[in-house]
């Protein structure tokens, strides 16, 4: 099932017709979110055959731009996302899931909660990365 591409600049932006807007790739940002406390999980990309699948299943998937493969959140880490909402910024080419996470709620293939853990500080020796 192919998406519609927005005919118009007022219909992208405010009609009420899904029109993902896919990058020169045939990609599109997702943002990852914890359902319950909001917490950001992760970042990662879907193609449309992704977009498809997670709209289908109600389970996260994935475009692996190393591996060059779709992937099913969880199916080797046990990590499965399960959709609970998915909303589109005002130009449609960056996805929010807001997720149900199973396992042990991580999301991270380091094994962390969230795949941001670490965070910028800047010194007068410059800027260094500090682990939470």
């Amino acid at each position: 099932m192919p998406f519609q591409a927005p005919v118009t600049k007022h219909e992208l932006e405010e009609g009420k017709v899904f029109t993902p807007r896919f990058d020169r790739d045939g990609l599109i940002g997702c943002i990852v979110i914890d359902a319950h406390d909001g917490a950001v999980l992760m970042f990662a990309y879907m193609n449309e055959e992704a977009l498809r699948l997670t709209l289908e299943t109600g389970i996260a998937h994935y475009w692996s731009r190393s591996r060059q493969s779709l992937w099913r959140k969880g199916d080797t880490s046990g990590q499965q996302q399960k959709v609970k909402e998915i909303r589109t910024d005002c130009d449609q080419d960056v996805l929010l899931l807001k997720v149900e996470p199973a396992g042990d709620g991580g999301a991270c293939h380091t094994g962390r909660r969230s795949c941001f853990y670490r965070r910028l500080a800047a010194s007068s020796e410059g800027t260094s990365l500090i682990f939470d």
